[in-house]
């Protein structure tokens, strides 16, 4: 809990106010007053209704569907708290979107994570505050401290504490080959072997699996990703690893994205259990009964918390101390 609050304000926009509590609530405050609204032309309003002068400001708002909308929220409301002269202003963003636009990958393609993060700093912000980027260099697109938390400790000690680690039969598995360090991450914690999908994109939100590299037969599946959009790849996976032997699949992510066919796909997918965290604000009419909904707000907590005291965050990639928070 901070006790000298009274040089901290943590506000948030429309995109998941949710979570801003919940991270609010542990740290033993309340969040800021504040409206954010649009005028009936669509454009964006932002009611700032209490003092920021001199404050260390901390605007929870991930950048998910309607991303643009989000993304201008967050914008708007840092320039309203550098116009009302706050201290430090750090964006917290949870879902970072764009990330997957992260280099050129046919001629004259845009950089859109790097475009995200000029307009983030042109718009006064002094530090981000997000988890599981898509793409770790995208932390070199920022000229300003960006600390980028892991989601794979939490959804590692669920599998942990539901009996999966130190199994002979349980192998996780990268959905894709850009996914294998944290696949071998996730495997290390729970001291197990890891398989690959090899797949193939003929073409965006589509993905043909070509082949399974590593022992999966009468094994129980654990796929590991970092978002999950429309679910092809995750989906695909699944069957490919059922229709090859495989026992049964879970699957976690950091971000559930779920756009499109995502929860029909799922719901009538192999996934016996789908683990993710709460990055994403998930409507309740996309819940489905194999989901399960992880709390990212004690890390994020203690984070916020570390930056203010200006202490190390570098703690919270350390297991025992992720362990300690989320046990608290």
């Amino acid at each position: 809990m901070i006790t000298h609050g009274k040089n901290i304000k943590i506000f948030t926009g429309n995109s998941h106010p949710g979570l801003a509590k919940e991270i609010a609530d542990i740290l033993g405050m309340e969040v800021g007053k504040s409206k954010v609204s649009t005028f009936s032309d669509g454009e964006i309003s932002v009611d700032i209704n209490e003092t920021v002068r001199g404050r260390d400001v901390f605007v929870i708002q991930s950048t998910n569907n309607p991303v643009n909308d989000n993304l201008m929220e967050i914008l708007i409301m840092i320039d309203a708290f550098k116009r009302a002269s706050a201290g430090r202003i750090t964006a917290v963003m949870p879902y970072y979107g764009y990330a997957r636009q992260d280099r050129k990958a046919k001629a004259r393609d845009p950089i859109t994570a790097k475009l995200v993060a000029d307009i983030l700093t042109a718009a006064g912000a002094d530090r981000v505050l997000t988890m599981d980027l898509h793409a770790s260099q995208i932390q070199g697109y920022f000229n300003i401290p960006l600390d980028n938390l892991l989601g794979v400790p939490i959804l590692a000690r669920y599998f942990v504490e539901n009996g999966f680690d130190n199994r002979e039969d349980v192998v996780v598995v990268s959905p894709d080959l850009g996914s294998v360090t944290r696949a071998r991450k996730f495997a290390d914690k729970l001291h197990t072997q890891i398989a690959i999908i090899d797949k193939r994109r003929p073409k965006a939100n589509v993905c043909e699996v070509m082949n399974i590299i590593g022992d999966i037969k009468d094994k129980t599946v654990i796929l590991v990703d970092d978002m999950i959009d429309t679910a092809g790849t995750i989906t695909n996976g699944a069957n490919s690893l059922i229709e090859r032997g495989a026992k049964e699949v879970y699957a976690c992510c950091s971000h559930a994205v779920l756009s499109g066919p995502a929860i029909e796909r799922i719901e009538n997918s192999s996934i016996k259990e789908l683990v993710m965290l709460n990055t994403i604000n998930l409507p309740q009419e996309k819940m489905l009964d194999k989901f399960k909904v992880l709390s990212v707000a004690p890390v994020f907590a203690e984070a916020i918390r570390r930056i203010y005291e200006d202490i190390s965050v570098s703690k919270l990639f350390d297991d025992i101390q992720v362990d300690k928070l989320l046990q608290e």
